[in-house]
């Protein structure tokens, strides 16, 4: 992607009826610079800035083209973007979960985001914190009716 800062800046003056051309840059300290330049020096610097500019508009005239693959163009038929409704109601959902699960004893919070969330089996949780099976499927099932009884 072009960078839009421009290393330099031009200018010319006018002094007694003769043009001077001038170009000024930062150099390798921070400083600025500003030097005198012929004219087809300034010239080419000047059709430079007209190359730059028309490569970053062409740079931007392209960027969403060059991202319509098939596959981009297929995600966006089958899934096609939520409206700013669906979105702020998705957002308050998860609001409202994220507070219900916050509700929870430590432990079933705990069995309830590693059952959900990560994707362990009732067997998995159960292995890793040392009890049986029956525990953790009671213990998520508890903290599922909680969660539903503080969403209604």
């Amino acid at each position: 992607m072009f960078d839009n800062t421009n290393p330099y800046t031009l200018r010319t003056e006018v002094v007694g009826g003769i043009t001077r051309y001038y170009v000024a840059f930062m150099d390798g300290q921070a400083v600025l610079r500003e030097t005198e330049v012929p004219r087809p020096v300034y010239l080419e610097f000047l059709r430079f800035v007209k190359v730059e500019r028309n490569f970053r508009r062409s740079d931007e005239r392209h960027i969403e083209q060059s991202e319509l693959t098939d596959e981009t163009l297929y995600n966006r038929a089958t899934h096609p973007p939520k409206s700013v409704e669906e979105t702020a109601f998705d957002s308050l959902q998860n609001e409202r979960l994220r507070k219900a699960i916050a509700e929870l004893s430590e432990v079933q919070r705990r069995r309830f985001v590693l059952y959900h969330e990560f994707g362990l089996t009732h067997e998995q949780i159960a292995k890793m914190e040392d009890c049986t099976f029956q525990a953790v499927a009671k213990s998520v099932k508890a903290a599922e009716s909680v969660i539903k009884i503080l969403f209604k």
